[in-house]
């Protein structure tokens, strides 16, 4: 079995010997930054859509495993809902280069959040980014949402227009004015609800300046992390794309493209697919 447990959804896999494979979905669990009991009772629910099931091997890429205590809890939890069952717990980036069936290049990933991870072929690994919404994870939704109420709050400030950027927002947010829009944001507690609102940005950067340029800023700091992800194991790519953020915003595709100097494929299995490759490979051990 494989886990994805991200931080806008998870999704479980279970590959069964000529029954073909049971998947599930459900909400973001991310270890290191959500309550204990709200991960509990999600990875709980998540299993249950899967039936009755007792696998033998199990992987969990999971959105804040690399924090010591968000692994170890989610660890502990893992062996108390699969008994017997052989258990690895790696960071989410991990799972894209399996499903990309690579075992050395480099992922990135934007969707709520942003990571760059690469693996050589000696096992030597390297991640940037993945810090948190509330303290990194340039380019990712949450922080163009964010970057994006900054811009409108400035405008307002100002006594300038809000702008095509503005007005979409508010309407997105269910807000009147400026004012009420930072109180519906300061109302959204998890990282999915702000991430959502990033399609605004791309959605008007036609007709707005100011969504344009949290686009490009956006691609830069992706290309930052994978840069600093390449100059650190000296790997040459393939660039793996994943999240998504990055998967299903042609403009930020191709601005990271264009600009960050590697052959790039888009991920076409889902990073669950990984867990379950990296779960056969605890069987060979």
């Amino acid at each position: 079995m494989g886990l994805d447990i991200g931080g806008s959804a998870s999704r479980a896999r279970l590959r069964r010997d000529a029954h073909g494979d049971v998947d599930a979905e459900g909400p973001g669990a991310n270890v290191a930054t959500l309550d204990s009991e709200l991960v509990d009772d999600r990875l709980t629910q998540l299993l249950a859509k899967l039936g009755p099931i007792r696998p033998i091997a199990c992987c969990a890429g999971a959105a804040g495993a690399e924090v010591s205590v968000g692994r170890t809890r989610l660890e502990k939890l893992l062996e108390r809902l699969l008994p017997d069952c052989r258990l690895s717990v790696v960071h989410d980036a991990r799972l894209v280069l399996a499903a990309a069936g690579l075992h050395e290049g480099i992922a990135l990933i934007a969707g709520t959040g942003s990571v760059a991870y690469g693996r050589t072929l000696d096992g030597r690994e390297v991640q940037r980014g993945g810090w948190g919404w509330m303290i990194g994870d340039e380019g990712g939704g949450v922080w163009i949402t964010r970057e994006a109420a900054r811009l409108l709050m400035a405008r307002h400030d100002a006594g300038s227009p809000l702008g095509a950027l503005g007005d979409s927002l508010l309407v997105a947010c269910g807000a009147r004015d400026a004012l009420q829009l930072i109180a519906n944001l300061h109302a959204r507690h998890e990282p999915m609800e702000w991430a959502a609102l990033a399609s605004v940005v791309f959605d008007t950067a036609d007709s707005d300046a100011g969504s344009r340029d949290i686009v490009r800023r956006a691609a830069a700091e992706l290309i930052r992390l994978v840069v600093d992800v390449r100059h650190t194991l000296g790997v040459a790519g393939p660039l793996v794309l994943a999240g998504g953020l990055l998967l299903n915003q042609p403009r930020l595709e191709m601005a990271v493209r264009d600009s960050v100097g590697l052959p790039c494929v888009r991920l076409e299995l889902p990073p669950v697919e990984g867990a379950v490759r990296l779960a056969g490979e605890l069987l060979q051990r």
